[in-house]
């Protein structure tokens, strides 16, 4: 199904009124911003033995550039460049199953592969929140050319920054269908605050650790946000 693609007049409408509607949202974006800042600034710091070490395990393993840069929606559906550990051979989103992944995918290198399972791969989006372009938590950053296919309801999750995880990556990831997905990231618009992200962060971790929603159920197909 396609659908209408809102102006940017019709967006910035909708924000306005999104925040007449939650009273007090405004001082959360202030203390989720500066949360933002420091996490991610204080991450990149620590992280940095870590982040040089993946990106020469990358360049040893497989020929291609470090990093995975695509234009992503973000808020208000503006595009951005995400940053991503290359995980897949040089090229793939041109061979295969396109643009779709799923568990044993022959595209995915080695090192990509564990990069993956512990979402290690998304560690660069820290510049990203850094750049003010996405946050900590927030709904996935979806495919720019998917915009069109989204439901009225479901373009309520541009009203917020994407993020590195999600309530939806906490309640099963990729264990739930796209649709379910859309729905837990419009629910979180609707509810989130300051202490729900610091939920979330908590819950991340263990999901992280122990894989969980990392591949689709069944291993069928599923895009790889």
């Amino acid at each position: 199904m396609i659908t209408e693609i809102w102006t940017e007049e019709k967006w910035q409408e909708l924000e306005k009124t999104y925040l007449k509607k939650r009273p007090g949202l405004r001082v959360n974006l202030v203390f989720k911003r500066l949360l933002d800042l420091a996490i991610a600034s204080l991450g990149i710091i620590i992280l940095l033995p870590v982040l040089a070490l993946i990106a020469l395990a990358i360049r040893l393993s497989s020929p291609g550039p470090i990093l995975f840069r695509q234009q992503r929606l973000g808020k208000l559906t503006k595009p951005f460049e995400i940053y991503k550990f290359r995980t897949m051979i040089d090229g793939a989103i041109y061979q295969g199953a396109g643009i779709h992944t799923f568990k044993g995918d022959p595209r995915v290198t080695p090192v990509g592969r564990f990069l993956r399972e512990y979402h290690l791969d998304e560690l660069p989006q820290l510049f990203n929140v850094l750049r003010g372009e996405m946050s900590l938590v927030g709904p996935r950053p979806l495919l720019v050319q998917c915009l069109p296919t989204y439901t009225d309801l479901h373009k309520q999750r541009f009203l917020v920054h994407p993020g590195i995880t999600a309530w939806e990556a906490v309640e099963g990831g990729l264990l739930n269908t796209l649709e379910e997905r859309l729905d837990l990231d419009v629910w979180y618009v609707n509810h989130w605050n300051f202490w729900w992200d610091l939920v979330i962060i908590s819950r991340t971790i263990p999901v992280v650790l122990t894989k969980e929603g990392a591949y689709a159920k069944d291993d069928l197909p599923a895009t790889r946000e």
